[in-house]
């Protein structure tokens, strides 16, 4: 309304301006009065949730961009460096901040410093290497039985320890820092490890939350760990855990119910055999190759 009046009255002052607008209020007094209460009290809080959006968008788009670093395997970066490397590609890349949110956020701490340099380090897998584990109902043999509490019910898991698994860890502890590294909820894991281990014979524990989630599998970056890759193997009966590392690792048949099953034995001659190596993969190596041949 005020540019029809300009254009058609191009000589009337500002104060005939105020006289039209002060026209319109007497016009339609309640209406206006209204719509300018509303505004002055809406206003501000208008406002507030405007700048409190604005600033929770900044926050989430800086952590977005600090953990999604490579879409194609969902917020993760495979090593294909050294660790130390990678470390200052990292610092550079992010600045030493952004850094440590990062590694916080896609990493599992390292393991604490080895007590003896003379040992080398097994990681175990936990179900199916092992013991197997079932839900209700209860099957017809089992060892104990752990009640952990998972988002908020008490569910019960019946375990099974697999032929000569005691034998197994005793044989290990004594020439190697023994690590479970499972992909199970801690709160079922650890319930299990307390009954299987009564003798304290396991260093350390890690669970899924030290795993990496890569296309819905979860992976065990040994790299991460703090442990040299040339003195270290891994124990497991699923190969996407170890897909980073395939030449660390030892398979072993899925255990679930055979009474018969000896697998366990093999690997006690195996590790007690590993002295004669530097370097752990080469051990694994020719372990595989002597398998090979004698299929």
């Amino acid at each position: 309304m005020v540019s029809r009046v300009l254009k058609k009255s191009p000589k009337k002052s500002i104060r005939d301006l105020r006289g039209s607008h002060r026209h319109q209020r007497k016009k339609y007094p309640i209406k206006i009065e209204a719509v300018a209460a509303s505004s002055a009290i809406f206003a501000p809080i208008n406002k507030t949730i405007y700048s409190c959006k604005s600033r929770l968008a900044k926050i989430f788009s800086k952590f977005a961009r600090i953990s999604t670093l490579n879409s194609r395997y969902k917020g993760y970066k495979i090593l294909k460096k050294g660790l130390k490397d990678h470390r200052k590609e990292l610092q550079q890349e992010y600045g030493l901040k952004k850094y440590n949110i990062y590694r916080a956020l896609s990493f599992s701490k390292c393991l604490p410093p080895l007590i003896s340099r003379t040992k080398r380090t097994v990681f175990l897998d936990l179900d199916e290497t092992l013991v197997h584990s079932k839900a209700d109902p209860p099957p017809q043999v089992f060892d104990f039985i752990v009640r952990p509490n998972i988002d908020g019910e008490f569910m019960n898991f019946y375990v099974l320890k697999r032929p000569g698994v005691d034998a197994f860890l005793e044989a290990l502890a004594a020439k190697y820092e023994l690590v479970v590294f499972t992909a199970g909820l801690k709160e079922y894991a650890s319930l299990v490890l307390t009954k299987l281990d009564v003798k304290g014979l396991i260093s350390h524990r890690l669970y899924r939350d030290s795993c990496k989630e890569i296309d819905g599998k979860f992976v065990k970056d040994l790299s991460e760990v703090g442990r040299d890759l040339n003195r270290v193997v891994i124990v497991d009966d699923n190969p996407n855990c170890y897909i980073f590392h395939p030449e660390n690792a030892v398979p072993v048949r899925p255990f679930i119910d055979d009474f018969g099953d000896r697998e366990l034995g093999k690997l006690v001659k195996f590790f007690e055999g590993c002295d004669r190596f530097k370097d752990m993969r080469d051990a694994v190596k020719q372990y595989l190759c002597e398998g090979m041949i004698r299929r």
